[in-house]
């Protein structure tokens, strides 16, 4: 599997954490490495999912996620 990191910006506390966690655990074919604030490190099953799309479950719980290589 693919690895990516995103970087987050946004982020502050744990429920922050949380709510990333939550928002990427929710797309198929991803396995969290790690989440710290302002990271994400991850595998993803580039046949169900790809950075781009990780990166908008992330914007869309509110918070601005960018792939980086």
């Amino acid at each position: 599997m693919p690895h990516a990191t995103l970087h987050i910006e946004g982020m502050s506390c744990a429920h922050c954490l949380n709510a990333v966690n939550r928002a990427l655990r929710s797309l198929p074919g991803v396995e969290i490495e790690s989440i710290q604030i302002g990271r994400a490190d991850l595998r993803y099953d580039e046949r169900s999912t790809s950075p781009t799309a990780l990166a908008a479950a992330v914007t869309e719980a509110g918070y601005r996620a960018t792939p980086t290589p």
